[in-house]
């Protein structure tokens, strides 16, 4: 009966520890180091620093330059509190540190059709830096810790009275079973009610985020953009349990769900100015360099309608049609569902008239039409590969096969 109540303890005493009371402070000025804020601050700065070691870290100056650009366009007067690093890691995720260290993903980076919905993004991001978000949580987190541990306790202290005071034995347990049921209901309770808070934390960096993309000189309408494609990449998914991720609502998600996200952002772009850029074709040119690299992280995640889905979005601005149209026919190649390797061939077609074609496609078209017993088209495809990359790493394989195939002639 008593294992929740004895968690309700635990997890009282945890953020009693971590979260004395203190006073709110302007956001970027360091706390003192002997409060629970200035405690988050030194794992920042630990972190911060294991950032600028990591493989993933993508030095590009340039692209840096472009995404801090947006980051303090959005930021305005905090963009000196706020350093930048962009991680090459296919995930939608950006986040920023109560210290103020930040980092964007390249999945994220791929994912924002424009600039105005990066800068929604960082917007967002900043609003949780600005509104001490990080703090505040915790302290909301054991205020409830702290109800729901004194209202347990006098359940169960109640529940024991009654129980000795219970004429049968069965009587007596039958109180303690629903004493024990209740101490369950209240854990659960305050559970949820924390991820609640988490989700309303989401919902304010979401209209405080849009109003300073807004103020940037963003369209508004953007920023419902990027969930949008987030939701038709899962829809998308080859895999069940994430199609179905849609449906379901828990008290333990830490973010609103997904069409009442969209649905909130679309009515708060009505009420504010209409009107701002969306600056695509900066955002394309900033990420072109790394399409390529990205591209081949993200079907490493093995969910290659996810792929699709996202290659899809990439190809509808018309450009890039060879790299997008060359990586559409890698995930059609690497799932190898029914119809797949018709398909990956198509797709590498469309990609070869394309000036900025990879030269891998002339390999794949080879493999594929030596499978289909074009053997002349498989040679002429394979000898392209070939003068195109002669110092592939893998010239030597596909010479091997040109060979053996004018042996078979």
């Amino acid at each position: 009966m008593f294992r929740r109540a004895a968690s309700l303890l635990a997890l009282t005493a945890a953020l009693a520890a971590a979260c004395p009371a203190q006073a709110q402070r302007l956001a970027g000025a360091r706390p003192d180091a002997s409060t629970v804020e200035g405690g988050i601050w030194a794992v920042s700065d630990k972190a911060e620093q294991e950032a600028r070691t990591k493989a993933e870290l993508n030095a590009d100056p340039a692209l840096n330059a472009y995404v801090r650009g947006v980051m303090c366009k959005v930021a305005a007067s905090h963009c000196a509190d706020l350093r930048l690093y962009v991680m090459d890691r296919p995930f939608f995720n950006a986040s920023m540190a109560p210290n103020g260290y930040a980092e964007v993903w390249s999945g994220l980076l791929l994912r924002t059709a424009d600039e105005a919905e990066l800068g929604f993004v960082l917007g967002h991001e900043t609003s949780h830096f600005t509104q001490s978000h990080s703090l505040v949580a915790h302290q909301a987190a054991k205020n409830r810790a702290n109800i729901g541990l004194a209202v347990s306790v006098a359940v169960a202290v109640v529940g024991v009275a009654s129980a000795a005071g219970a004429s049968t034995a069965n009587e007596a347990q039958s109180i303690m079973d629903a004493t024990g049921n209740l101490i369950d209901l209240l854990y659960l309770g305050q559970v949820a009610a924390y991820f609640r808070f988490s989700r309303q934390q989401e919902a304010e960096a979401d209209r405080l985020g849009l109003e300073k993309a807004a103020a940037a000189g963003y369209e508004s309408e953007a920023a419902a953009g990027s969930w949008r494609g987030l939701v038709a990449e899962t829809q998308g998914s080859d895999f069940k349990r994430v199609r179905q991720s849609l449906a379901r609502s828990s008290v333990f998600a830490s973010h609103p769900l997904e069409a009442e996200r969209i649905l909130a952002l679309e009515t708060q772009a009505k009420v504010l100015k209409a009107g701002g850029e969306r600056g695509r074709a900066r955002h394309r040119a900033a990420i072109r360099p790394h399409l390529a690299a990205w591209l081949r992280d993200d079907l490493r995640r093995r969910d290659f309608g996810e792929s699709l889905v996202l290659i899809d979005r990439l190809i509808e601005g018309g450009e890039d049609a060879g790299v997008l149209n060359f990586y559409r026919g890698e995930a059609y190649r690497l799932r190898r569902g029914d119809g797949d390797l018709a398909k990956a061939r198509d797709a590498y077609l469309v990609a070869a008239v394309h000036p900025d074609v990879p030269a891998a496609v002339w390999r794949e078209l080879g493999d594929i039409r030596r499978r289909d017993g074009d053997k002349a088209g498989a040679k002429a495809a394979y000898q392209s590969y070939l003068t195109k990359a002669p110092q592939a790493e893998d010239a030597w394989m596909v010479q091997d096969s040109l060979t053996n195939l004018e042996r078979e002639n």
